[in-house]
């Protein structure tokens, strides 16, 4: 028997639902889901599962210290906690430029404050230029840009200035968190991608002005839904991500990835539509299943170092070596198999 778990905080619709799509479609090969529960975890407690998906640990640290400890005892873990705890946006943007995607142009900030129980004075920061040169930072992103976190979500902190003026206005308003500044992209159309098990991309039209999901399947021109599927294939294998969503801003055809670091994406009905959702549905549990029959413990790592060609094959230097690999590795652009989705509605 094959135990799939789930980690969970305030969603209603999905749960449920995904917990009986899993019992229901693994039952005849011996798999069961149910949420996890967790009341202490002792040192080499072993493994109750085979995997559990997590959609919460980044909010309490106690699960995200589980869920090491899960990985340690041969757990696979969506998404891979060792990885989510290091990871953040502005890394992200930084690799994938280098792999050749079509990056806004971003700079890093210096916090504006910082958190009360940490003891920062002015002499602890005499590392830092000062003042900031916000008019050649902003030259160099255009105006108008955006700020925004350089590790979150939920639209939290996001603002959109057009000069030096608005700017300051806004970081004021960010203590403590780390932003970025970013280039604006005025697209003409915005795609925010479904993806399951980093090769199965779904492009989906939505309006991020109104927050909203659209069931729209031609939206995207055949070139360009190509494009996108294989610049986000390319995303998940760098970061390892199997559960996530990726947004592109186009603008002249040219899909610019900006926001890629979701790694408990929205899943709720009535937010992504009733469409949307039974599709999450099956290809969730049908990605669980999989990984509880099959899954390696390598499967989920980062590959970015590889990619880069700085690492060695397998992910960051020192992760686990994947079951099998073929000699003289290449990088992701030889070799990934390119997944467009099938588009025709239901």
């Amino acid at each position: 028997m094959k135990k799939v778990g789930l980690l969970c905080g305030r969603e209603y619709a999905f749960p449920p639902a995904f917990l009986a799509r899993v019992n229901e479609v693994g039952k005849k090969d011996g798999v069961t889901a149910e949420f996890v529960k967790l009341g202490g975890t002792k040192m080499n407690e072993p493994a109750e599962y085979d995997v559990i998906v997590d959609r919460i640990s980044h909010e309490v640290e106690y699960y995200r210290g589980y869920l090491k400890h899960a990985v340690l005892q041969g757990t696979y873990v969506i998404n891979n906690p060792f990885w989510w705890t290091a990871d953040d946006k502005y890394f992200n943007y930084s690799v994938m430029a280098k792999l050749g995607l079509a990056i806004p142009k971003t700079v890093l900030l210096p916090q504006k404050g910082y958190p009360s129980n940490v003891d920062i004075t002015a002499e602890s920061l005499h590392n830092l230029k000062y003042p900031i040169d916000w008019d050649g930072l902003l030259d160099y992103v255009g105006r108008p840009a955006i700020l925004k976190p350089f590790s979150g979500g939920g639209w939290k902190h996001v603002y959109k200035v057009n000069n030096k003026e608005e700017l300051w206005a806004a970081y004021d308003q960010t203590s403590p968190v780390c932003m970025t500044l970013q280039e604006f992209i005025d697209f003409d159309k915005y795609v925010r991608c479904f993806t399951f098990g980093k090769l199965d991309i779904v492009p989906v039209h939505y309006d991020p002005k109104e927050r909203k999901y659209l069931v729209e399947h031609d939206y995207l021109a055949a070139n360009l839904t190509h494009r996108v599927v294989k610049d986000a294939q390319t995303i998940n294998q760098a970061l390892g991500y199997e559960m996530n969503t990726i947004e592109f801003a186009v603008k002249d055809d040219v899909p610019y990835a900006i926001d890629f670091l979701n790694p408990a994406p929205d899943f709720e009905r009535d937010r992504i539509t009733d469409y949307y959702f039974e599709m999450v549905l099956d290809k969730m549990s049908r990605l669980v299943i999989e990984r509880a029959l099959n899954g390696a413990p390598s499967n989920p790592w980062p590959r970015w170092e590889e990619m880069l060609g700085i690492g060695a094959p397998g992910g960051f230097i020192g992760a686990p070596k994947a079951a099998a690999q073929s000699a003289g590795a290449q990088t992701m652009t030889a070799h990934v198999k390119t997944v467009v989705p099938d588009t025709k509605a239901k």
